[in-house]
């Protein structure tokens, strides 16, 4: 039986308008996916919360009688509660009190089916639990399950601080071993000379989609809020061959104040989006509130990028506008005017996507060294395996052998002698 949950938020003075009431009706959808059935939502103008209730004791009072009069069972609050705010708010309300933080934090470890994925989340969740274990006897003892208590499971709950902290150790000296083996991985692909685009964006924007549509993958895809958590690199299809292997991955969606224990937690998978050479930040043109969300996905890099980049450059970004079909012509006019450097696409109708790959291309072709070389009849035979390493952009036959201008994935001594006078190699 699904739980019934009243969700409450704070729309402060320093906010701009409409962004509190924006997050509320985002927590309204994680609540939801979380299987949750709401009743209300609750927003609350102040200059700043209150310390010790958040909302203030006598909002609390009138929360406590809406609660008893719609028989909730729970009441999520659109931020961050300090652990003193959680314990007073349970003992005015008489319910379970959630933060935004919990709630993610709970969606994430439904979501989570392969190995790498529990132990990211399980990691967040129990960094999320360690300063909170003191006075947390009420809801350590919770034995009904529900929102908030899916993951680490009860034993773990109940354990001690030193317990807690020895299976966080143990987590992220597993974790580590993962981003090891992916660093193994990347370095790999650095060595096969193969550069990489990361889509990174707001959770159901669509990213699953146009990787499936860029690459023939078959990531799993669903309309809700974190439907893929496990990075996912796959070969992007080309119509011509390139010199180099473009690579893409998929990664997991962003949403407003993700919490800081998710994006430490899941080191193995952002990573991938630190070193990528090209960002894709992927909007959902379709929905109004795509300003605020590419925002969000905004400061969620910038956190990644300050934690993985280690003195590294930042990928260069580019922003892609996905489900532009379902815009009409003077909007997508608009919007294509608002942003001309960005693509609009649609992953759904394949609308969009050959331009897309042929810029990327483009742009990691950028700085290749390239010429024209004339291959005679008698070398095509020990050069030959050369030719997977290029791109050949023209090839004529002539009687002294193979004319061909090509771009090459590398520097090639061996095609050096072979290159047409008057012309250099250049990057």
């Amino acid at each position: 039986m699904a739980e019934r949950a009243l969700l409450v938020g704070v729309a402060l003075s320093s906010q701009a308008p409409g962004e509190a009431e924006a997050s509320l009706l985002e927590l309204e959808r994680l609540a939801g996916s979380a299987g949750a059935e709401v009743l209300g939502r609750v927003l609350q103008a102040r200059r700043g919360p209150d310390p010790a209730t958040y909302i203030g004791e006598g909002k609390a009072r009138q929360l406590k009688e809406r609660a008893e009069a719609e028989k909730a069972d729970v009441v999520i609050f659109d931020d961050e509660l300090k652990p003193s705010q959680q314990r007073n708010l349970e003992e005015a309300l008489g319910v379970k009190v959630l933060d935004r933080t919990q709630l993610i934090l709970d969606v994430f470890a439904g979501r989570a089916s392969s190995n790498e994925g529990r132990l990211q989340v399980e990691l967040a969740q129990l960094s999320y639990l360690l300063p909170r274990l003191v006075g947390m006897g009420a809801a350590l003892s919770r034995l009904g399950g529900g929102i908030g208590t899916r993951g680490p499971g009860e034993t773990k709950l109940e354990a001690d601080r030193r317990r807690l902290r020895d299976r966080i150790s143990l987590l992220a000296g597993e974790i580590a071993q993962v981003s090891r083996t992916r660093e193994l991985q990347r370095q790999r692909r650095r060595k096969g000379n193969a550069k990489v685009a990361a889509l990174a964006g707001y959770t159901n924007a669509g990213k699953s989609s146009l990787f499936n549509s860029l690459t023939s993958a078959k990531v799993y895809v669903e309309d809700r809020l974190f439907a893929t958590l496990d990075p996912t690199v796959r070969a992007m299809e080309m119509e011509q061959s390139a010199p180099m292997q473009l690579l893409l991955v998929d990664t997991v969606g962003f949403v407003r104040k993700l919490p800081h224990a998710l994006v430490a937690a899941f080191r193995a998978t952002l990573e991938e989006v630190a070193d990528a050479d090209v960002v894709l930040k992927v909007v959902d043109a379709a929905d109004p509130a795509w300003p605020g969300h590419l925002a969000a996905v905004d400061d969620v890099l910038g956190q990644v990028y300050k934690r993985y980049l280690h003195d590294r450059p930042e990928p260069e970004p580019w922003l892609v506008f996905n489900k532009c079909d379902q815009l009409s012509p003077a909007k997508l006019k608009a919007l294509k005017a608002a942003h001309p450097g960005a693509h609009c696409v649609s992953a759904l109708n394949q609308d969009g996507l050959e331009a897309l790959r042929q810029s990327l291309r483009a742009r990691l072709e950028k700085g290749l060294p390239r010429g024209r070389y004339l291959i005679p009849h008698d070398a095509l035979g020990k050069l030959s395996r050369h030719f997977a390493e290029l791109r050949i952009l023209k090839q004529e036959w002539t009687e002294k052998g193979l004319l061909l201008e090509a771009i090459l994935s590398k520097e090639m001594k061996a095609l050096e002698p072979y290159r047409v006078k008057g012309t250099k190699g250049g990057r």
